[in-house]
């Protein structure tokens, strides 16, 4: 009987902890560099193409990108990635080199 109610015990407690819920509209910033207008359309279309992002907006002067994202359906590092892929350092994600050289020369910015 005590095996039972030790049973019990364990799977109602890992059956509450798998069951944390994801937030549906979940709100992000972090830094993308970039320089110009095509940064700006290339660095949100890369945030748009990882599914579950509803909003994504770059700012041009202070290099913020604010996303809102599902976290059921993805991750803001899935984002960081997309943007990484497409030549863009964030914050915590550095685009290969080989990316980065296919920036066009009006949008190559100086990396840290």
């Amino acid at each position: 009987m005590k095996k039972l109610s030790f049973l019990v015990i364990v799977l109602i407690s890992f059956s509450s902890y798998s069951q944390e819920k994801k937030n549906k509209n979940a709100k992000y910033s972090f830094d993308v560099n970039g320089v110009c207008e095509m940064c700006k359309k290339r660095i949100e279309k890369a945030a748009f193409s990882v599914s579950g992002v509803k909003s994504a907006t770059w700012n041009i002067e202070n290099h913020l990108l604010q996303v809102i994202i599902n976290e059921e359906k993805t991750a803001v590092n899935a984002v960081k990635k997309a943007i990484a892929t497409v030549g863009h350092d964030t914050d915590s994600i550095k685009s290969t080199e080989e990316d980065f050289k296919k920036l066009h020369g009006c949008c190559v910015y100086e990396r840290k």
